[in-house]
């Protein structure tokens, strides 16, 4: 079983960055695709985007095509998420998971949800 702690979150100016780390623990995490997830307030948790275990292969959302890079240090147990260009839209608590592609492209978290870390963006 992988544990999970998202950090690297806080209060940033629109256009601003930020850089999320995903520290696992568990001798498995090498072997896991790895996904970041966020959820606003009152939404429903979505997919940002998402890593292959060799860190070569990954798939981002739409809305933040561009903007977020994905990327892992397996040496580290360590998935991170470079976040540019911040927009208010971005703001959420973004989590991450060990993740599988479902019928219709569809990334889905398998494991157990964390508390997440808060990203906040203004205007």
């Amino acid at each position: 079983q992988v544990q999970l702690v998202e950090s690297g979150g806080g209060l940033v100016q629109a256009g601003g960055s930020l850089r999320l780390s995903c520290a696992a623990s568990g001798r498995t995490f090498s072997s896991d695709a790895m996904g970041w997830f966020r959820q606003a307030p009152g939404k429903e948790r979505e997919f940002v985007a998402a890593i292959n275990t060799s860190g070569r292969i990954t798939y981002y959302t739409d809305s933040v095509k561009g903007r977020f890079t994905i990327s892992r240090d397996n040496a580290k147990n360590t998935v991170y998420l470079q976040m540019n260009s911040l927009k208010p839209e971005d703001t959420a608590v973004y989590y991450c998971n060990t993740v599988e592609v479902h019928p219709g492209s569809r990334v889905v978290g398998t494991g157990s949800w964390g508390q997440g870390t808060q990203v906040t963006v203004s205007s």
